[in-house]
């Protein structure tokens, strides 16, 4: 018996259930408990969370928003793939939106948002983001959450150090990760070394609408590009590209390019190239890419095919680009908000370098330079450096910046996020990730006036954190209170796809300014019925045009005949409802497509083309009202030789 006590007590000690010792416990063992981490990410019904938080959809195509404290996933945004949940690059408005030169690509791999800026400041008018496969950039505007623009990016492939912008919009960059031949050619792999170019496009903005276009395009050596960040403050007027592969090998890059001792990050004064082409500098050169816009008055896409781009050889511009060398193989190259600091990480260095923006400028002044490489003057490391952080961890990926003066690093190897000083060097935290961190994000962390409440490490791999659910599992992000001088893990919440970055913005700059529905009397779509008496339905040949509206709880019509196998049909919907929050699904069963989400005031058109002789019902996949189980309708569909008129119906018409 005695024996069996004794168990149950070590036990019960080991577990921590009791102590002989609890008022000497200290509070900073007791972890989240002691500290209500749970109090600290709860909010109440009817309450709003304190910031929104855009991760990268990665392989989904897609951009996804959660609330920070909470982690709850409010919307995900169909950028690059089709999403059957509202129809988008299924409807006949959208499609436009997926068009690129190599035809109709419905799925991208989106990596990196950015949130657009003034002064420095996240302005919350637009955050764009980057098809990395089908090189493309995409904006989405912060009214509506919807994709209203995208343009693919010519002479480019894995379209990775992007998407950043400039501090007051001026461009949003693009970044080639491979090299390739430019203009594309036939052309034996091995002559990589020499004949393959990388481009760094800058894409200009318009300051009113956001429109984007390209500007120029930087033809660059054939290293593989892989992050990129502007400067700020001092140094605005710069960009900062990391590479590696500055071996130029072509096989076997994770033995061949990671030989040299250093790579580099390409310093680019885009204000001087922007000068030179503005007086006629650059060459035109031959190019076909697509330029998708969406209109939200007639809520329609068009895209249309460019023939041209404007390329700049950096050699012609003097002291325009420049190499620093940084350890091989870096990853993440980041600004702190002054601009004074450019962090270089080497994915293969246990130190973080820290390059001075007045140094890379001293030197350049003085044209202190080690060599060059195809004609770009390479810096000295010893000459442009600020300092190192030692040992910080392993494996140094990406670095934000609160708005005390710390920087937070992600170590994928090591698996920690560590907080240090951006001006002693000093590491002052560390935090364990679970597991392979890859980036983090502190809302406003990439910018002059940081947020420095939250930081979210975007983990690569998850195994025990959550359930299984067979083979995968959603990727993880860890919500981190860095308010304090101690970081404090919060929250693990599961992210949808693969989260590559992620940015983040206060809900009180966007609340104000979301759009709640769109303006039936506004509405300019040409196929759009703003009164139930335009209802009907036309026949062309074999195409027919359904002019169809749909209110609480019904369609106008609701019934149709006189269509016939073979025939296209066209259901032209628009919801007029004017209330926040009450869209109207459409679906046809045999459509091969998707179903049709129309928000209030919008028009939406989905195509339908019958293979079966019989009565089809439609139906609305959207819960709208107690009668939602009743809004539906009819189309019969007669025999391809049948000479039946087409007609249509509402109730006894």
């Amino acid at each position: 018996m005695k024996n069996s006590i004794k168990v149950i007590t070590s036990l019960l000690l080991a577990t921590g259930l009791f102590s002989c010792n609890d008022n000497e416990q200290k509070e900073g063992d007791r972890g989240a408990l002691a500290s209500n981490a749970a109090e600290k990410v709860y909010v109440a019904p009817g309450e709003h969370d304190e910031f929104y938080a855009f991760l990268s959809g990665g392989y989904s195509g897609n951009l996804t928003v959660y609330g920070l404290p909470s982690g709850r996933m409010f919307k995900e945004i169909a950028v690059f793939s089709q999403f059957p949940t509202s129809g988008y690059g299924y409807s006949e408005e959208t499609k436009p939106m997926l068009n690129t030169s190599h035809g109709f690509i419905p799925w991208d791999d989106l990596h990196h948002p950015d949130i657009s800026q003034t002064n420095g400041k996240l302005d919350g008018r637009w955050i764009f983001v980057n098809g990395n496969n089908t090189p493309r950039i995409a904006k989405i505007d912060l009214k509506t959450f919807e994709t209203t623009e995208i343009i693919e990016v010519p002479n480019s492939a894995g379209n990775h150090s992007s998407s950043f912008v400039t501090e007051n919009t001026e461009y949003v960059v693009a970044g080639t990760r491979f090299s390739v031949p430019i203009p594309q050619e036939d052309i034996a792999i091995n002559e990589y070394k020499g004949k393959f170019k990388g481009t760094l496009s800058f894409i200009s903005v318009d300051p009113e609408e956001g429109h984007m276009d390209i500007k120029f395009q930087l033809i660059m050596p054939g290293f593989d590009y892989d992050l990129s960040h502007p400067g700020r403050g001092k140094s605005h007027g710069w960009f900062f590209f990391t590479t590696y592969n500055t071996e130029e090998a072509n096989t076997l890059l994770e033995v061949n390019a990671s030989q040299n001792d250093k790579d580099f990050i390409a310093a680019v004064n885009w204000k001087k190239i922007e000068e030179y082409v503005n007086n006629g500098g650059g060459k035109i050169m031959p190019a076909n890419y697509a330029h998708n816009m969406y209109d939200d008055k007639s809520h329609t896409a068009t895209s249309t095919m460019k023939k041209e781009v404007l390329v700049v050889d950096p050699r012609e511009v003097s002291e325009a680009v420049f190499f620093l060398p940084t350890p091989k193989s870096p990853h993440g190259v980041d600004v702190n908000p002054s601009g004074d600091y450019i962090i270089g990480n080497g994915k293969l260095s246990a130190d973080l370098t820290v390059h001075s923006f007045d140094r890379m400028i001293d030197a350049i002044e003085n044209k202190e330079y080690s060599g060059e490489a195809y004609g770009i003057p390479i810096l000295n490391f010893e000459d442009i450096l600020a300092g190192t952080v030692k040992q910080a961890g392993l494996g140094p990926l990406h670095t934000e910046f609160d708005d005390k003066g710390n920087a937070y690093t992600t170590f994928f190897i090591s698996s920690e996020l560590v907080k240090w000083n951006v001006e002693t060097r000093e590491v002052i935290d560390r935090q364990p990730n679970y597991y392979s961190v890859g980036h983090v994000m502190v809302p406003g962390g990439n910018s002059r006036e940081p947020f420095g409440k939250y930081a979210i490490a975007l983990n690569k791999i998850t195994k025990d954190r959550y359930l299984p659910t067979g083979p995968e599992l959603e990727h993880s992000a860890q919500l981190f209170d860095i308010s304090g001088e101690k970081m404090e893990l919060l929250l693990d919440f599961p992210t949808h796809g693969e989260p590559h970055y992620a940015a983040g913005i206060p809900a009180e700059i966007l609340e104000e300014n979301s759009q709640k529905i769109y303006k039936l009397a506004e509405n300019e779509n040409e196929y759009a019925t703003l009164t139930n008496g335009d209802a009907r339905v036309e026949r062309n040949g074999n195409e027919v045009h359904v002019y169809m509206t749909t209110i609480r709880s019904h369609f106008t019509p609701d019934n149709i005949e006189g269509i016939k196998v073979g025939d296209k049909v066209y259901f032209h919907i628009t919801n007029h409802e004017q209330d926040f929050d009450v869209p109207h699904g459409f679906a046809m069963i045999g459509a091969n497509n998707a179903e049709l989400l129309i928000m209030p005031g919008q028009t939406k058109t989905l195509v339908w083309e019958p293979k079966q002789v019989g009565v089809w019902p439609f139906y609305c996949t959207d819960f709208c009202s107690a009668l939602h189980q009743e809004m539906q309708g009819y189309v019969r569909v007669s025999p391809k030789n049948s000479n039946i008129e087409v007609s249509w119906s509402l109730g006894e018409d």
